[in-house]
C-alpha cells in the first residue's frame, strides 16, 4: 500500500501544486482531502499554465484516478468551469469522481462570507469562496452532501429548508438582500446531468486501491500554519491540511499514512491577517515577491514575503510526522548578498524553541536568525545536487539538520522538469 501524503509546511502557497503533478506522474490515484476553492495551485508544464483550485493537481495525469474526497467542500459550479478549462486546453476529464459524502459548498455560502467579513471587527483575510460557512454548516449538522442531489426532488426540499434559513441570517442578521429560490433551483437543475455520473462512493474506492498496492497520493490544500486546530489561530482556514486530516478527509486509517513530503519554500510568504515574524516591509520583501512572483492563485492579491522561518516548518514537521521534504524557489533567492533563516522567537526577554498558541504573543516576537552568505549564480538549469553552488547547498543543509528531516528533492524553476532529485520518495 504505498500512500504519499503531500502537505504545505507554511502558510500554503509553497509550490504543492507542481510537487503533486510531478509526483502524480508515477500515481494510481489521486485524493483532495480537504479544502476547497479557496486553494490555488499553479501546475507549469513545457511552459504552459495551469491554475487549479478545485481538482487534485495531479489531474494532468490522464491514467490516474482523481478524487474529490469526503473532506472536500466541493462548489459545482466552480468544478464545472475548471473541468470545462483544462478540456478546451485539450486535457481528458473523464477520470474525475467525487465522493457522495464530499459536502456540497452552495451559493448562499459564499454571500454569507462576503457579509461576514464585511461585517467583521477583526477580519481574517477570507478569499470569500465561502469555505468556512460550508464547513460551518457541516458541523452544525445543516449541510446537504453531494448524494443528496442524486435525487433532485428530494435536494430541492432540502435546499428550501436551508436557504429558508439562511435568508433570515442575511436579512436580519446583516441587513442583506434574501436569495431567490426559484433560480436556484434552475441553476442546479441545468448541472444534475453533468455532476450525478460523477458521484460515486469512494471511500472504498480509495482503500481497495490501497489493498492492492496501488500509488495513491493524497494532495492537501492550504498548510499547517492554517491548521483549524494548530495554526495560527483565527487566521487558519476551515479543515486541516496535515497529515492527520487525510485521516478524516478521505477515510484512511493512519497506519496506512506511509510518506509523508513535506514542501518547503525557500523563504516565507503569508495571504491575509494575522503575525508575521520574519516579514520583510522593506526593498527585499518587495525584491523577493517581484522575483517570485508572490502573488496569489486565486485572490491574485500579493503576498506577504519575508525571510525563511524555521520555525514554522519545524512546527510543521511535528504536526505531520515527515519523512521527506521538498524545498521549492531557492532559485527565486539566487542574487542576494545574505540570506537570514529564523531559529527562534525572542518574546519578553525569552527565547522560545517553539510556535506559542497566543497570537498576541508571536505578535510581539522579535526573530532569532542566523545569517548565510549568498550566491549570485543562476541555478534554474541545474541537474544535480553537486553543481549547486557551495553557500546554496550549506542553505540547504541546515534547513535538512534543522528539521532533522532528510532533503529528497529541490525545486529550481517553476517547470514540471526544474527538479534536483536527491532521494527517491
Amino acid at each position: 500500500m504505498p500512500s504519499q501524503v503531500i502537505v504545505g509546511t507554511q502558510w500554503g502557497d509553497e509550490g504543492k501544486g507542481k510537487i503533486v503533478d510531478v509526483l502524480a506522474q508515477k500515481a494510481d490515484m489521486i485524493v483532495r482531502f480537504q479544502g476547497g476553492d479557496n486553494a490555488g495551485h499553479t501546475v507549469i508544464v513545457q511552459g504552459k499554465k495551469h491554475v487549479l483550485h478545485l481538482l487534485p493537481s495531479g489531474v494532468l495525469n490522464p491514467n490516474a484516478l482523481c478524487v474529490i474526497g469526503p473532506g472536500v467542500v466541493c462548489n459545482p459550479f466552480v468544478l464545472l468551469k475548471e473541468m470545462e478549462t483544462l478540456k478546451q486546453g485539450g486535457l481528458t476529464c473523464d477520470h474525475i469522481i467525487i465522493s457522495d459524502r464530499a459536502q456540497m459548498l452552495m451559493p448562499y455560502h459564499c454571500y454569507q462570507d462576503e457579509l461576514e467579513e464585511q461585517s467583521a471587527s477583526h477580519k481574517i483575510g477570507t478569499t470569500k469562496k465561502g469555505i468556512g460557512p460550508c464547513y460551518a454548516d457541516k458541523y452544525a449538522r445543516r449541510g446537504i452532501r453531494f448524494h443528496e442531489f442524486i435525487d433532485f426532488e428530494s435536494f430541492k426540499v432540502r435546499l428550501k429548508e436551508c436557504l429558508d434559513f439562511k435568508n433570515k441570517l442575511f436579512t436580519k442578521v446583516y441587513d442583506g438582500k434574501a436569495m431567490d429560490y426559484d433560480q436556484m433551483v434552475k441553476d442546479f437543475e441545468a448541472i444534475y446531468d453533468q455532476i450525478v455520473p460523477m458521484i460515486k462512493e469512494t471511500t472504498h474506492i480509495v482503500n481497495e486501491a490501497l489493498d492492492e498496492d496501488k500509488i495513491v497520493l493524497f494532495e492537501g490544500a492550504q498548510a499547517a500554519m492554517l491548521d483549524i486546530n494548530y495554526g495560527t489561530y483565527p487566521y487558519v482556514t476551515s479543515s486541516s491540511p496535515t497529515s492527520a486530516g487525510v485521516t478524516t478527509g478521505a477515510c484512511v486509517a493512519p497506519n496506512r499514512i506511509q510518506t509523508v513530503v513535506g514542501v518547503v519554500k525557500a523563504y516565507s510568504t503569508r495571504v491575509g491577517e494575522g503575525p508575521f515574524v520574519t516579514e520583510l516591509n522593506d526593498e527585499t520583501g518587495q525584491w523577493i515577491r517581484e522575483k517570485g512572483f508572490e502573488y496569489g492563485a486565486t485572490t491574485g492579491r500579493p503576498r506577504r514575503c519575508g525571510w525563511l522561518d524555521l520555525l514554522v516548518v519545524k512546527h510543521a514537521t511535528m504536526m505531520n510526522g515527515l519523512t521527506d521534504i521538498v524545498l521549492t524557489k531557492i532559485d527565486v533567492l539566487s542574487g542576494l548578498d545574505k540570506l537570514y533563516v529564523c531559529t527562534g522567537y525572542e518574546i519578553d526577554g525569552k527565547v522560545y524553541d517553539y510556535i506559542p498558541s497566543d497570537q498576541a504573543m508571536v505578535a510581539k516576537a522579535k526573530p532569532i536568525y542566523k545569517e548565510f552568505d549568498g550566491w549570485k549564480e543562476d541555478i534554474s538549469k541545474m541537474e544535480s545536487f553537486d553543481e549547486l553552488p557551495e553557500n546554496c547547498k550549506a542553505y540547504i543543509r541546515f534547513i535538512e539538520e534543522f528539521t532533522g528531516v532528510r532533503m529528497s528533492m529541490v525545486s529550481v524553476g517553476p517547470d514540471r522538469v526544474n527538479n534536483i532529485y536527491i532521494h527517491e520518495i
